[in-house]
């Protein structure tokens, strides 16, 4: 695997000044531009590596075993960087629980999804075009499993979410945890992207859902990968990357790949209390240039050769729509 702190170097000696651009609009919302096509100060969704639209959705389900940990933080500038590419990306907020992909982008959905598993709105009405270049599904707090559904709202549910497939990257961030929805979820993914940190706790709990994946899954192929956040060095992410990797491959014989790291980076916290992306806060700090590197990697990597979103819902719900 490339060096991932000289890609880092590489990148800003390519993309020089370039970049998300941290502004404001005359209503006084935050605004980000984006390289490439741009219209209405959006992406025109016909930049460099956009796909035709008879293509296939890319799937790719966050999630890790603890909470806490920054899944949700790199959900979204993971979507962002891609938006950079003349994407079209949606982010679906799959905490069923406790859904906050809208704080962090200081978005306050009037709707969610909720009222469309209740059939009271559809997918269209809840599905919030930010100022980002992205879209967000907002998740349903309080409804907690899908399976309570029964076949009607199953249904329903499966024909809403259909509508998604439009995207070229639909980014879901699962709750932390293992619980039947983000299993089912991580099944249904073309990318399932596990982010851990090298605190022990962490390491621990990311490992429990590997292993849940090794056990209950036949598929020897699930697209696992593997995010470390919050590192102080190159060294510490990649002893804790190389641990995972090796146990996952000698006691559960299930392959791992390690996409990258992220810096333990102050604008990152300083973006979470401002509500705003640290990748547009600072596209030059550590962690957003990681995120590129991430990016970067996940668009040159294979990833599961699903079927698209149809198949995604077959998978997810164990029927044919």
């Amino acid at each position: 695997m490339e060096d991932q702190a000289e890609r880092l170097r590489e990148i800003v000696r390519q993309r020089g000044p370039a970049g998300f651009v941290g502004g404001v609009t005359p209503s006084g919302g935050p605004f980000a531009a984006v390289t490439g096509p741009v219209e209405n100060g959006k992406p025109a969704g016909t930049g460099r590596n956009h796909r035709s639209r008879e293509g296939k959705a890319r799937i790719i389900t966050i999630t890790s075993g603890k909470g806490g940990v920054g899944k949700t933080n790199l959900s979204v500038n993971l979507a962002l960087a891609y938006a950079r590419l003349g994407k079209k990306v949606v982010v679906m907020d799959a905490d069923l629980g406790l859904a906050n992909v809208n704080v962090i982008l200081d978005v306050i959905p009037k709707y969610n999804l909720y009222h469309v598993i209740r059939k009271q709105k559809t997918m269209r009405d809840i599905l919030v075009e930010t100022d980002y270049g992205i879209s967000i599904v907002p998740g349903a707090s309080g409804f907690s499993q899908i399976a309570n559904m029964n076949d009607d709202e199953r249904q329903n549910f499966i024909n809403e979410l259909e509508t998604l497939s439009v995207a070229d990257i639909i980014i879901i961030d699962t709750s932390a945890g293992v619980s039947s929805n983000v299993m089912d979820f991580i099944a249904a993914a073309d990318d399932a992207v596990i982010v851990t940190t090298p605190e022990p706790t962490a390491i621990t709990d990311a490992y429990g859902i590997i292993k849940i994946i090794a056990t209950e899954y036949e598929t020897p192929n699930m697209g696992l990968k593997l995010v470390v956040n919050r590192v102080k060095s190159v060294a510490e992410a990649k002893k804790v990357a190389d641990r995972m990797i090796n146990i996952a491959g000698q006691f559960l014989n299930l392959k791992v790949d390690y996409l990258g790291f992220v810096y333990d980076d102050v604008m990152v916290s300083n973006a979470v209390l401002r509500q705003r992306p640290f990748m547009v806060i600072d596209p030059k700090c550590k962690a957003s240039l990681c995120v590129q590197h991430i990016v970067d990697r996940m668009e040159k990597s294979d990833h599961r050769a699903s079927g698209g979103f149809g198949a995604m819902l077959n998978r997810l719900f164990g029927k044919k729509n």
